[in-house]
């Protein structure tokens, strides 16, 4: 790592992988004030400079910071160690803020105790600091060895949606009961952030809270420097010298100095949209509050212009209905009984409000205009000679690095500023998108800095500002609305395996109507294909290509008339080098030359519009992801196996930590784990996923491996894995789009054997991990669906099926056609029950149970499964999956999966020396593959153990043998003392484990008739039958038991657990 704390790639090439912007260590961090770095956002720094051990003794993170992508670097560079500060974790509920002040008051007792406690921080939303407010008054005065310092990301989800949100309107009625020995610091801008961080540590005499912009200016890349103030040491004299020797103020003022009106506001992303409006506005002026503790009513008079006649008073605050604080304070400054003043109005901004002004900034300025008295012209924020760029991908995907690799191309110049700003949707798509802003500018031109968000917004009216526009996952034409900011004749890079007719029969037509309407260049690139053309092997290597073809197409769009093969392969070349994975750049630039491809719609057949079953999405802003130097994406503050996890963390960041029941188990169920499973559940990790069967062979069985370290699975032999599968997600959401619903509206559902408890889940959700949606229906389905039928012929089908005389037609669709829930609602469509009463009448998924494939006793943390996919076809065609086996076989490493234990019949007698007979067909070689594994390891321990014969059968040797190495190799080390193996169609005649148990009729009679032997069959039903009548004929043979006392003495070795079957 770079003394900068920006990863060095090994190789050009490794910066298409993306370089992660949070690894600042603590350690490091004094180099950083040297260098001033742009690379870091002021965010990560902010968290550098409190965590550090030199600003204070402990950091309380609370969890709602990080869910907003605040702290986890903090817990991060904590476990390395390396001077960051202890870190306790903490939960934001009722009487928050307590555990600061209990730890607070201990240092009380003594000087020695004080001097070691020293400054405590903590990390808190606005939301959370309203919660702490009144505790907070019970905080002890400040000192110098004992105060607290609140570092809060000024980032709140708001709306049905959870957009995040930059408003402080959870503070309305908080900031009244703070207690006079706090200062409340407010800060805008990247630098302005930083700075203040740093001034928080140097206030003795005050507790702290600074408040920054989190939602934007503090996570771009390219703005943040290393604070001009240095956090070591103590600042002299008051608050307010303290500002001013750090260069900054209680208030600022921007506009025309004989101004009439002033608009007051609290400093944030909405004021410095005010300010700069206030420059193009005549007689408007602008006032920001940077200090709103303590407040200062003669450093507010002083900045007003005297000529001022109305001030305006914007206040953040949760209603229409509320009245913020910041009004109270400039009344009470500027009342003045003796002489009149200027007249004070109040204007409340709610979140909603606040979303609009930013997302619309000519809204912004169009009530800026209406304030100030005569016919103002409404003023824009056109910033000239700016470029902006905006990039949608997909999080995680082998493109989502090439935002970050564009602004590396002009952040290194000398003459450009490059900002970037990333934001994720994990709700409109299922695994989230992406959305990166660049903003280029000349660092000559003196202009005010303005949020990413203000210069560039994304909304669905299209305000037209992005100059360059590429979408990297082709599915969002479809989908969303992608194209609706590009500016009128941008270029627009589409990054596809479509071919020109194919993107426009996908193209949504909507945007089809934007592509034409605003003159955008579409311009494509198959990417992928080019990179496969050059590397005939998959992997990393081709991902870089594939990574090298876009940026150079990136490039070629973005570089316009100037962009000759010179120009982009020398722009090209100090990004990636003349060679990426031994393809020379010449020719890479050469073949995405020749690939690059612009459309004319007007060419090619557009989509229908009535192949469109809904409205394009628009992007929201909801999750935030923070890489850590260990290479973890956390997101919202979840460790995540799939970015469709996001959503769920978003909606039910509560249910994810719930507080967990007193229980003497060091590995307590936890309850935020599928909490409305009855069973005890563990989350394991998928580590290995194997089809053990040969590819072109007709069934597919795999062995799947997880990891169960640290979850306190524990399992005997013999007993099966319970796996809490999940429907498929494509299946899902086709449903969703076909029934009318929206995957991302909330419902509130029963939670299942929990009499009168709720909860509350997206459609989505509940869809792909509760409600059996693909699984078959009872008779009684049937019956209920009716009650919401309206078409008269659908409501008496569904009555007939559902009664006695309909019996014959619901086998025939039961047996037969094996129709689901699913099945049954679209062949009866109008009856269309509302989605919560639908999750009621279809019922819960039920886990699937599988018979465990190893013993912990050898492999430790660790379960084994054998599976085969379940799939047939229907008589009348229609394909059908196992809900489960189709889960477990798409499952890749590292993924979690819920599963339960369920004891088994199949159990290993006491005594080591009674002999074993195993009987297994397929995948019913499981649980007996368990058994071999723990006989060994007591024969590898010199313990006796007693004979085992084993029969398999299934139809191949050469294909489906299962664990044929591991059975070989216990029949060498004698653990198998005898193996029968059928392989019925490997032969002119069909061979069965029961014509193998034949061939041993007479050692099989003795095992179990005089040497107490067990015998088990594991797999299909239909052997059943045959092999009871192997045994009978052995016992009557070579025992002299005529047929009937043979069966009773089998009957009998059932009530002993002598005689186990397990079979489906």
């Amino acid at each position: 790592m770079s003394v900068s704390g920006i990863s060095t790639p090994v190789s050009a090439t490794s910066t298409l992988r993306g370089a992660s912007p949070s690894s600042l260590k603590t350690a490091v961090l004094d180099h950083v004030l040297k260098l001033k770095t742009a690379s870091i956002p002021a965010s990560n720094i902010i968290e550098s400079i409190a965590s550090r051990t030199s600003s204070s003794s402990t950091v309380f993170i609370y969890d709602l910071a990080e869910q907003v992508g605040f702290g986890t670097l903090t817990k991060s560079w904590a476990n390395e160690g390396s001077g960051t500060a202890n870190v306790v974790s903490l939960q934001t509920r009722s009487g928050a803020g307590l555990s600061l002040v209990g730890r607070l008051s201990q240092g009380l007792g003594s000087s020695k105790d004080a001097a070691r406690l020293g400054t405590l921080t903590a990390y808190t939303t606005p939301s959370g600091l309203a919660s702490m407010a009144q505790a907070l008054s019970y905080l002890p005065k400040p000192s110098a060895n004992g105060r607290v310092v609140l570092q809060v990301p000024a980032v709140t989800p708001a709306g049905e949606s959870f957009t995040f949100s930059p408003t402080l309107a959870p503070l309305a009625p908080a900031i009244p009961v703070l207690p006079e020995s706090f200062t409340v610091l407010l800060s805008a801008t990247p630098q302005e952030s930083v700075d203040l961080a740093a001034l928080s540590y140097k206030l003795p005499s005050s507790h702290v809270i600074h408040i920054f912009d989190h939602h934007s200016s503090a996570r771009e890349i390219g703005s943040a420097a290393a604070p001009n103030v240095s956090p070591e040491g103590s600042a002299e004299g008051s608050v307010r010298e303290a500002l001013k020797k750090a260069g900054y103020d209680f208030f600022d003022y921007a506009g025309d100095r004989e101004a009439r009106t002033v608009l007051v506001l609290l400093n944030g992303p909405l004021a410095l949209a005010a300010k700069a409006l206030a420059s193009r506005i005549p007689r408007l002026g602008v006032v920001t509050v940077r200090v709103l503790r303590p407040w200062s009513d003669e450093a507010l008079r002083e900045i007003i212009p005297s000529s001022v006649t109305k001030i305006h008073v914007l206040d953040d605050v949760p209603t229409e209905t509320s009245q913020g604080s910041l009004f109270v304070d400039v009344f009470a400054s500027l009342l003045d009984p003796t002489k009149p003043g200027p007249s004070v109005h109040a204007h409340r901004v709610t979140p909603a409000k606040l979303e609009h002004f930013l997302s619309r900034p000519s809204s912004f300025a169009a009530v800026l205009s209406s304030l100030v008295p005569g016919d103002a012209q409404v003023p824009t924020l056109d910033t000239p000679g700016t470029r902006k760029l905006l990039f949608f991908s997909n999080p995680g995907s082998s493109l989502q690095a090439l935002p970050q690799i564009g602004e590396d191309t002009f952040i290194t110049s000398g003459a450009i500023t490059a900002r970037r700003l990333t934001d994720h949707d994990a709700f409109s798509k299922p695994g989230g998108i992406t959305a990166d802003r660049i903003i280029l500018s000349s660092k000559a031109a003196e202009q005010p800095f303005l949020p990413v968000p203000v210069l560039l917004p994304i909304n669905s009216e299209g305000a037209g500002e992005a100059d360059f526009v590429a979408v990297l996952d082709q599915s969002l034409l479809k989908s969303h609305d992608v194209l609706q900011n590009a500016k009128r004749g941008s270029e627009v890079l589409v990054v596809t395996s479509w071919t020109p007719a194919e993107l426009a029969s996908n193209l949504a037509p909507e945007l089809a109507g934007v592509v034409a309407d605003m003159q955008l260049h579409l311009c494509t690139i198959d990417a992928r294909q080019l990179a496969a053309d050059l590397l005939s092997e998959e992997g990393r290597a081709r991902n870089d290509v594939e990574g090298v073809v876009s940026y150079l197409a990136f490039l070629r769009l973005y570089l316009g008339k100037s962009a000759n093969d010179q120009v982009v392969r020398k722009v090209a070349r100090a990004v990636v080098g003349d060679v990426v994975h031994s393809i020379d750049l010449a020719e890479l630039s050469g073949r995405v030359w020749d690939a690059l491809v612009e459309i004319d719609l007007a060419s090619h057949q557009p989509a229908a519009e009535s192949s469109k079953g809904s409205d394009l999405r628009s992007f929201s802003f909801n999750a935030i992801a923070v890489e850590t130097d260990e290479g973890d994406t956390v997101v919202n503050g979840a460790r995540l196996g799939s970015w469709h996890d996001a959503a769920k963390h978003i909606i039910f960041p509560s249910a994810f930590t719930p507080q967990n029941e007193l229980t003497s188990d060091s590995y307590a169920q936890n309850p935020a784990l599928r909490p409305e499973i009855p069973d005890r559940t563990f989350l394991v990790t998928c580590t290995v996923n194997r089809r053990i069967t040969p590819k072109e062979y007709d069934r597919n069985v795999f062995h799947l491996e997880f990891d169960t370290a640290g979850t306190g699975l524990t399992y005997a032999i013999g007993e099966a894995l319970g796996v809490h599968g999940w429907n498929d997600e494509e299946e899902v959401m086709e449903f969703c789009r076909w029934y009318g619903v929206d995957p991302n509206e909330l419902i509130t559902i029963p939670v299942p054997n929990a009499e009168g408890k709720m909860h509350t889940r997206t459609v989505f959700q509940a869809l792909q991990q509760q409600i059996d949606l693909f699984g078959k229906p009872p008779k009684s389905f049937y019956s209920d669906l009716s009650a919401y039928a309206t078409e008269k012929t659908d409501k008496m089908a569904l009555q007939f099926i559902g009664s006695p005389e309909g019996s014959s037609t619901f086998k025939k669709m039961s047996e037969k056609e094996t129709v689901s829930f699913a099945d049954v609602l679209r062949a009866y469509p109008s009856a269309r029950p509302g989605v919560e009463v639908l999750c009621e009448l279809v019922g819960d998924i039920k886990p699937r149970h599988y018979s465990i494939a190893s013993s912990q006793a050898v492999v430790g943390d660790r379960v084994d499964l054998l599976v085969v996919s379940v799939e047939w076809v229907t008589p009348s065609g229609s394909p059908r999956y196992g809900q489960c086996t189709r889960y477990l076989a798409g499952l890749r490493p590292g993924q979690k999966v819920t599963v339960s234990i369920k004891p088994s019949v199949m159990k290993l007698p006491a005594d080591n020396m009674q002999p074993l007979i195993m009987a297994g067909l397929g995948t019913g070689a499981a649980p007996f593959r368990a058994f071999l594994q723990y006989r060994a390891w007591l024969a590898s321990q010199n313990i006796p153990i007693g004979p085992i014969y084993y029969y398999f059968g299934s139809r191949h040797q050469s294909q489906e043998y299962l664990y044929g190495e591991e059975i070989e190799a216990f029949i060498l080390d004698k653990t198998i003392t005898k193996a029968g193996l059928a392989f019925s169609r490997d032969g002119p005649k069909k061979v069965y484990i029961q014509h193998k148990m034949l061939e041993d009729a007479e050692d099989l009679a003795r095992m179990l008739h005089q040497e107490n032997g067990v015998f088990y069959l594991c797999g299909p039903t239909w052997p059943v039958p045959d092999v009871y009548e192997a045994l009978v004929g052995a016992l009557n043979k070579f025992n002299g038991m005529d047929p009937k006392d043979a069966g009773d003495f089998l009957e009998g070795l059932k009530e002993e657990e002598r005689y186990v079957l397990e079979v489906y």
